[in-house]
């Protein structure tokens, strides 16, 4: 019975944790036990259990009285962030460069990159997923657990802020993926770390254009 609780509590976590990531939920947007449990046809407990987890991650957090809402990213916040995903995820290909591991699983993440600009362009979340998973597969291929879990962690704040809202990114964004991808394939770390710090950068850049210029 415990692990069904358990298996409930994770589902109910990812399904807020969701709505949170597609701006669903807005920063500053109440999270209230029985409205969620209610919305999402759960008991109050494993809500309750989802809101830990969100505060936690740093989604969420306790406002005024105690009340839990949607946390908030500022640009000094984001810079931040992406700041110090350069130094790890530079660090991240160097190595992944260097170990040669799971070489297949990038691969094949290359031939769906490079698919992207010869198709019809992928929805918003389909896009977000590859680039999680590409991002997350160079972690890993750099042989660090810690590792990917700050990389995970970062990238989800990252995405708190732009909510896939940047569509000028796809196309620049799959060629500087193809270049970290070749480089690392290539067996050429510090052309794979030069490639991802241009990547980031560009990210930077992009995101600090759409705040003064939205439309």
């Amino acid at each position: 019975m415990a692990d069904a609780v358990q298996t409930l509590g994770d589902s109910t976590f990812e399904r807020m944790k969701a709505m949170i990531l597609d701006g669903t939920l807005e920063p500053g947007a109440r999270l209230s036990e029985k409205k969620f449990a209610d919305h999402l046809g759960v008991s109050r407990t494993p809500v309750r259990e989802a809101i830990g987890q969100l505060i936690s991650e740093g989604l969420a957090v306790r406002g005024a009285g105690g009340t839990p809402v949607v946390n908030s990213v500022s640009l000094g916040d984001i810079m931040e962030i992406l700041h110090v995903r350069s130094l790890l995820e530079c660090e991240a290909a160097r190595k992944a460069a260097i170990s040669g591991q799971s070489d297949e699983e990038i691969k094949v993440l290359r031939v769906e990159v490079a698919a992207i600009l010869e198709g019809p362009p992928p929805s918003a979340a389909e896009h977000t997923a590859l680039d999680m998973k590409l991002h997350f597969a160079i972690a890993r291929m750099a042989g660090s657990k810690l590792l990917i879990e700050l990389i995970e962690g970062l990238k989800t704040k990252t995405r708190m802020y732009d909510q896939g809202s940047i569509p000028d990114r796809l196309i620049p964004g799959c060629h500087e993926h193809l270049a970290i991808i070749d480089a690392i394939t290539a067996k050429a770390p510090e052309q794979a770390a030069a490639a991802m710090k241009e990547h980031l950068a560009n990210v930077r850049a992009a995101i600090i254009a759409h705040i003064y210029h939205p439309f």
